[in-house]
Order: structure tokens, then sequence, then C-alpha cells
């Protein structure tokens, strides 16, 4: 473990202490994958505490962790969503992910305190600490060449349905570097370095090994590249090769 990531976990332990001293319900700004995976590492030594994570909506990739001192505890997480909209669709530019996140930060924020943002066909929805969503309405006005404003978005006018490419092939064995391959469009030598390098995660768990076995349902993540569920597979090929299915997630 790397003096930075002693860090985070000296931090998320920090929080779970002040919330069973206090008794109160104390959360963490947004947490990439990697340090979800610290996070879900150190839960085992939280048994005096309750915890869980939350990134807005069900497959949001960045998370607050969450630390309480019971069950029946009432959580509210401190987090807000943002509708980021052109001012004239008519001659808005086709802006993406990059875009979004590059005029964010631009704004002088610190990226812990942006979650997801999911680029749509005019616009964006964005997730952030509550403590900085004003700041973020009264001086986001503008990306790339496009004038947008941004507005508070309540959480019952949220809606999101997953835009996917289904994608089936034939691969010898599943196993993790396999089903890389299908979703990326890549060899599987050439993935095998995303996986020893540490930027590959199952679930939110960090998966090192090329060999792993998915489980159907499983959500894979490679940071800087996306994500993908292993769908399902079944059948074989006349050469013996079995039948999968992953859908991409754009």
């Amino acid at each position: 473990m790397t003096k930075e990531e002693q860090q985070v976990e000296k931090r998320l332990l920090d929080l779970a202490e002040t919330a069973y001293r206090r008794g109160i319900a104390v959360y963490s700004d947004f947490l990439n994958l990697n340090e979800l995976h610290i996070y879900q590492g150190i839960r085992m030594k939280l048994s005096y505490v309750e915890t869980e994570s939350f990134g807005g909506y069900e497959l949001a990739e960045r998370q607050m962790a969450a630390f309480y001192p019971d069950a029946l505890f009432c959580l509210e997480y401190p987090l807000a969503c943002l509708r980021i909209s052109p001012l004239q669709e008519k001659f808005a530019e086709k802006l993406t992910h990059r875009d979004f996140l590059g005029a964010v930060l631009n704004l002088g924020l610190d990226r812990s305190r942006v979650g997801d943002i999911l680029a749509e066909e005019q616009g964006a929805a964005l997730f952030c600490h509550k403590s900085v969503a004003g700041f973020i309405c009264e001086n986001l006005t503008r990306i790339r060449h496009t004038s947008v404003y941004a507005q508070p978005l309540e959480q019952t006018e949220f809606h999101y349905e997953p835009k996917y490419e289904e994608r089936t092939g034939t691969v010898a064995s599943v196993r993790l570097d396999s089903l890389l391959s299908l979703a990326f469009g890549a060899s599987r030598s050439s993935l095998t370095a995303l996986i020893e390098g540490g930027r590959v995660f199952v679930n939110g768990k960090l998966t090192a090994s090329n060999g792993y076995v998915p489980r159907e349902g499983d959500l894979i993540s490679v940071r800087g590249m996306g994500r993908f569920c292993f769908y399902g597979s079944g059948g074989q090929s006349k050469k013996g090769r079995s039948y999968v299915t992953v859908r991409k997630y754009s």
C-alpha cells in the first residue's frame, strides 16, 4: 500500500471513529474506484459502526461512504444533483464527459467534491457535494464555446436509463482478460498491463488476476476506459468456445 493509500485508509477510519464516538452519521467526499476498494477492505475492521456507500443513483462509479451508529439511523447524504443545459440548444456543441468535467474543475473545485457526470444529448446530470452546488450554479456559464446554465434537480426528478452497447463473442474460457478483450475490442495481451497495473475493478474491488472468473451480473470498471456488465454466457461454438455477452456502457 502506498503512502497515499495509507492516508486514505486512515481518513476513512477516522470518520468511522468520529461516527462511533459522537453517535452521528459522518460522510466522506466522493471516492474514486481505488479509494472505494480501500473502503471495502477496511469494512471488516468496522464492526462497531454501520457503513454503506452511495453516489446518487444505483450504478454510480464515484460514491460517498457513510458511517453511522446503528442500522435504524436515517441517512441524508450531503450530495446534490444538478442539470447542466445549454442556453440555446440550437447553437450548442456536442459536449463530452471530459468537457463537462474540465469546465467544472476549472472553477477551482477539488475532484473529490464532484461525483459522476452523465452526459446526455443536450447537457448533463452532475452529482456534487451539497456545499459546492450553489457555487457551480452561479459560476458555470460556459463549456467550450457553448453558454450553459446549471440548476438543482430533485432526486425524484432524476431518472437514469443506462445506455449500453451489447457485444457477443466467443472465448476459450470465461476469464477477466477475455471479457475485457470483447468489451474494448483489443487483444488480451494488450490488456494484461491494465489488470496488472491496478486499473481493473470488479464490483468496486481491485482485481489483479488475468485469470479471474467473473460471475454473471458483475460490473467491471477500467480506470480511464469505461465499464461494462458481464451479462451472461451460454452455448458453445463448433470449436468448443463459449458464447458470452457483455453490455458496455456509454
